[in-house]
């Protein structure tokens, strides 16, 4: 039977209370030149069976990471899920509850929410961590907000080691707004810390830097945080006041398995995406930014903090401790009024964080680490190609070529290869430069192959 939603009695009542006599007046308005006077040339309806395999068919002409290597990151990645995240996932409490809106009657999904926080406060150093933004992109612009509001000053400095996108998003949210935008330019692949100086003032209410940044090398942290710290106040601080640059970090989780948590170097709010961490790339979403940072800026913090209390027989509880959205309060006083909680997405976060553990981690960072240093190794040894930047990185960095990147990525697809990004398209001046990236997805034999292929 097929599914029809509307009797014959429920078309004839609609149509009296629109006060037309059948379906084809509800179209009058459109010229009878637009209307369609024969049917559509369709092929013959297949059953089900007949269908499935059809789409199937259509779907394995997809160029794809599950049946070509792929050496393409710049923002998304692809890390091996562990079968646990999709199983649990996918349980009907997790994939059909959105979010929860009672949140006495939703402990389970609150239990999984707070231990996400505490493993992103865990991973970060830092004190909270929100229930989550949409993307990397949008938490570092929710992030500029947040020292916007902290320090009510009206200069912000970012870097332009930081992803192109991201910037682009930040200053999309913030055209609007009387706000000095500065990007300062790199050396070597990394910020340029003798820019930064330059430009750094009282009236800076926050530095962001990516590390391991764009290129994939990692910045120098410590130089930055020193730098930051020596500004010194606007004035005598008050209660409630902060009157110094707020310190932002956009970290890649899985690099965090080996480096020094942002928390240890005096980093305010440390912001990035969580894809890596279970969430599939499907061509580019859903993703979930990660949002942790002081305790005394929690207050500032948009989104939701799930929070662990007790009952009144002084059982243990989760409750939505703080919740700052347009939904919950009114509207001027929210801290965001575009964030949402991916909820499902932090959980897969926390799944996959539980499964792997810290040693996991670690392996896995390990992993990232020596395969990318093995590619960049051989390639750098083909005549006619190099690392462009001599600063260290973690499992991406950036190719000179001796001709157009763009060129040999066609070469290497048609090698069913998916080759790294040309990066001409976000920096001009690197027109022959391209970003590879290098996971524990791929093996040796792909490694070879792409630098074989690659000589060729």
């Amino acid at each position: 039977m097929p599914y029809i939603p509307h009797t014959d009695t429920d078309i004839r009542e609609m149509l009296a209370a629109a006060n037309v006599a059948n379906l084809e007046d509800l179209f009058s308005s459109i010229p009878k030149e637009l209307h369609l006077t024969k049917p559509l040339a369709l092929p013959a309806p297949l059953s089900e069976m007949e269908a499935t395999k059809l789409l199937a068919e259509l779907a394995d002409k997809n160029t794809n990471v599950a049946n070509t290597p792929s050496f393409l990151g710049a923002g998304c990645y692809n890390h091996f899920i562990p079968a646990v995240v999709d199983h649990l996932a996918a349980r009907s409490e997790f994939y059909t509850a959105y979010t929860p809106y009672q949140p006495e009657t939703s402990q389970g999904a609150l239990t999984t929410i707070f231990e996400y926080q505490t493993m992103m406060c865990q991973l970060t150093g830092m004190e909270v961590s929100n229930a989550s933004l949409y993307d990397g992109a949008t938490a570092l612009a929710e992030a500029i907000l947040m020292a916007l509001h902290i320090t009510n000053k009206k200069k912000v400095i970012i870097s332009k080691t930081i992803h192109p996108e991201y910037r682009a998003t930040v200053n999309a949210w913030l055209e609007d707004l009387d706000i000095d935008i500065i990007e300062i330019d790199f050396s070597d692949g990394v910020t340029s810390v003798e820019a930064l100086e330059k430009v750094l003032d009282s009236n800076t209410a926050c530095v962001a830097y990516q590390s391991p940044n764009f290129f994939g090398i990692i910045e120098p942290a410590d130089k930055i945080a020193e730098i930051i710290r020596r500004q010194p106040p606007q004035s005598p601080l008050t209660k409630g006041e902060y009157k110094g640059v707020v310190l932002i970090a956009v970290v890649n989780p899985i690099s965090l398995g080996l480096l020094k948590p942002p928390g240890d170097y005096g980093v305010d709010i440390v912001v990035g995406d969580a894809q890596p961490l279970g969430n599939r790339m499907s061509f580019g979403g859903p993703h979930l930014g990660f949002m942790a940072t002081k305790m005394a800026h929690i207050r500032k913090m948009p989104g939701r903090i799930v929070g662990e209390t007790t009952d009144a027989k002084g059982r243990r509880g989760f409750v939505l401790t703080l919740s700052t959205r347009e939904q919950h309060i009114r509207r001027e006083k929210a801290t965001s009024n575009i964030c949402s909680n991916q909820a499902l997405c932090a959980i897969r976060t926390a799944i996959y964080l539980s499964a792997v553990g810290k040693t996991g981690l670690k392996q896995v960072a390990e992993l990232n680490l020596q395969k990318a240093h093995c590619a960049a190794d051989q390639i750098s040894k083909i005549p006619g190609f190099k690392l462009l930047f001599s600063g260290p990185y973690f499992n991406e960095f950036v190719i000179e070529c001796p001709r157009n990147p763009e060129q040999i990525n066609k070469k290497l697809l048609k090698s069913n290869i998916i080759g790294g990004l040309a990066l001409k398209r976000f920096y001009p001046k690197l027109k022959n430069a391209m970003l590879l990236c290098v996971t524990e997805m791929n093996t040796k034999e792909e490694i070879d192959k792409l630098v074989n292929t690659i000589k060729d």
